[in-house]
C-alpha cells in the first residue's frame, strides 16, 4: 500500500475503480427504472413499491453495521476486505437478475412478494460488496490528496457504469411502446449482461489489489462500542447528518427523473439523453475537480458542489408553468449538465473526507475500523433513499397519479416539488452545515504525523 506523498499506480486505481462500473450500472438501473418498470410494466401499485424500498432500509439497519463490523474483524489470507468482495459475487448476481426477470405466471400478490424478496436481497447483497470495498479504499493510501485520485477513479467508473445503463434504459423505454412481454424479455437479457460485467470486475479487483497486513487484528471493540465510537466522533457525526440531508434530496431526483420527462416535460423519448447529459460531465469533470480540491480544499469545494447541485435541480420547479415544450426541454438539458458537473466533485470528495475521519478515529481509539464507519455512512445513505422513496410512492398514489396517462396540474406540481424544490432545500441546508467541518488538510497532516509516531512504537 501507499504512503503519504507516494502516487498511487494507475493499475491500482483501475483495479479499485472498475467494480464500480457494475455497481453504477446496477444501482442506476434500480434507482431510475425499477419504480417505473414496476408501476408501468408490471402494474404494481406505487405505494407497494414505496413500502418495499422502505422495508429494505429497515433491514439495512441490521445488515450494514453487521457487515462493516465483521469485515473489520475478519482475518484471512486475502485480508479483511477482499474475501467479502469475493463472497458478494453470487448473491449480487442472483438477486439483480431476479428483479428484472419475474416469472410471467405470477399472481398479483406473488409478484409483490417476488419484487420484495429480490429488491431487499439485492441491496443486502450489495452491502457485502460496497462496505468492504469503500473500507479498502480508505486503507490504500494515507495521503490527503491521493485519496481524491483514488475515489475519483471510483466515481469515474461508477458514472461510466451509469452511462452504460442509460443505453439499456433507452432500449427498455422504446420497448414499452410494444408488447409487455417484449419489455420483460429485454429487461431479463440486460440484467444478465450487468451480472457478467459485475462478476468480471469484482474478480479482477480481488486478484489485483493487496491489503495492509498491519491493519489486521487492529479492531477489538464489541459491536455497540464500535458504532458508539462512530457517533461520538464529532467529525463523523456532522458528516452523517449532512449526508442524510443530502441523500434525502438526491433520492427524489433518482426516483422521479423518468416521471418528470414523461409527465411534466412531455418528452419521454429524451429522458435518457437528459440523464446522459448529467452523467457525462459528472464523469469527465473528475480530472478538473482533483486540482481544484488540492488548491482550494476539499471542504470548500464540496460546499460549492452541494450548492450547485441544489440550484440546478431547483430550476426544474418552473417546468409546469412553461407552455412551450421546447423551452421545457432546453431547461432540462441545461440544468442537468450543471447538476452533473457539480456532482462530479461531490462523488469524489465525499469518500475521501470519510477516509480522513477514519484516520482521526485511529488516533483517538487506536483501532482501524473503516468497515464500521463506511457501514454507518452506507446505512445513512440508503436510509435517506428509503425515506424518500416511501414518500414518493405515497405522493404519487395520493396526488392522483395515473400510469401512462396525461397528469393533472396538481400531480405535475407534486412531482416537481419533490424533484426540484425539496432537493434545493436539502442541499442548501447540507452545504450550510458542512461549511462548519474542521478536519481540513492542516489538521489531517498533524493527525498522520501523530499516527506515524504511534505506529512506529
Amino acid at each position: 500500500m501507499d504512503n503519504p506523498g507516494v502516487t498511487i499506480p494507475r493499475g491500482k486505481l483501475a483495479a479499485f475503480g472498475t467494480p464500480a462500473v457494475g455497481a453504477g450500472y446496477m444501482y442506476l438501473f434500480l434507482s431510475l427504472y425499477v419504480m417505473k418498470f414496476s408501476t408501468d410494466v408490471l402494474l404494481i401499485a406505487p405505494v407497494v413499491m414505496g413500502l418495499i424500498f422502505s422495508v429494505s432500509r429497515i433491514w439495512d439497519a441490521i445488515s450494514d453495521p453487521l457487515v462493516g463490523y465483521l469485515s473489520d474483524r475478519t482475518t484471512t489470507r486475502l485480508g479483511r476486505r477482499r474475501i467479502w468482495l469475493l463472497a458478494s459475487v453470487i448473491p449480487i448476481s442472483v438477486t439483480f437478475y431476479m428483479v428484472f426477470a419475474p416469472p410471467l405466471g405470477l399472481t398479483e400478490r406473488q409478484l409483490d412478494w417476488w419484487m420484495a424478496i429480490s429488491i431487499i436481497g439485492f441491496y443486502s447483497s450489495m452491502t457485502l460488496f460496497f462496505v468492504p470495498h469503500m473500507a479498502l479504499g480508505a486503507e490504500m493510501t494515507d495521503d490527503y490528496h491521493e485519496r481524491n485520485k483514488l475515489f475519483g477513479a471510483r466515481h469515474f467508473a461508477y458514472a461510466l457504469g451509469s452511462i452504460l445503463s442509460l443505453a439499456s434504459m433507452q432500449l427498455l423505454i422504446v420497448a414499452e411502446f410494444g408488447k409487455e412481454t417484449d419489455v420483460r424479455a429485454l429487461a431479463e437479457e440486460l440484467a444478465l449482461l450487468a451480472v457478467a460485467i459485475m462478476i468480471v470486475f469484482l474478480i479482477f479487483a480481488v486478484v489485483r489489489l493487496k491489503e495492509r497486513p498491519e491493519f489486521q487484528g487492529r479492531m477489538t471493540s464489541a459491536p455497540f462500542s464500535a458504532f458508539k465510537d462512530v457517533w461520538q466522533n464529532n467529525h463523523a457525526r456532522l458528516f452523517i447528518v449532512v449526508q442524510f440531508i443530502e441523500n434525502v434530496g438526491s433520492a427524489a431526483i433518482a426516483a422521479l427523473t423518468l416521471y418528470v420527462m414523461q409527465y411534466v416535460v412531455g418528452a419521454p423519448h429524451l429522458a435518457v439523453p437528459v440523464i446522459l447529459t448529467y452523467f457525462i460531465p459528472s464523469s469527465l469533470s473528475v480530472p478538473l475537480w482533483i486540482p481544484l480540491a488540492k488548491k482550494f480544499g476539499k471542504i470548500r469545494m464540496w460546499v460549492i458542489s452541494m450548492i450547485g447541485t441544489g440550484v440546478s435541480f431547483g430550476a426544474f420547479c418552473i417546468l409546469p408553468f412553461i407552455e412551450s415544450i421546447d423551452i421545457r426541454i432546453a431547461i432540462s438539458f441545461v440544468f442537468a449538465f450543471f447538476a452533473g458537473l457539480a456532482a462530479g466533485c461531490g462523488g469524489m470528495i465525499g469518500p475521501s473526507v470519510q477516509s480522513d475521519i477514519v484516520d482521526y478515529d485511529e488516533l483517538v481509539s487506536g483501532e482501524r475500523k473503516e468497515g464500521s464507519y463506511f457501514a454507518a455512512w452506507n446505512f445513512v445513505q440508503k436510509s435517506a433513499v428509503g425515506v424518500m422513496l416511501l414518500l414518493t410512492g405515497f405522493v404519487l398514489q395520493f396526488s392522483g397519479f395515473v400510469p401512462n396517462a396525461a397528469q393533472t396540474a396538481e400531480v405535475k406540481i407534486a412531482i416537481v416539488g419533490l424533484y426540484g424544490f425539496f432537493p434545493l432545500v436539502c442541499y442548501f441546508v447540507g452545504a450550510f452545515m458542512f461549511a462548519k467541518f474542521r478536519l481540513d488538510e492542516t489538521a489531517c497532516i498533524e493527525i498522520r504525523r501523530k499516527l506515524e509516531i504511534a505506529r512506529s512504537q
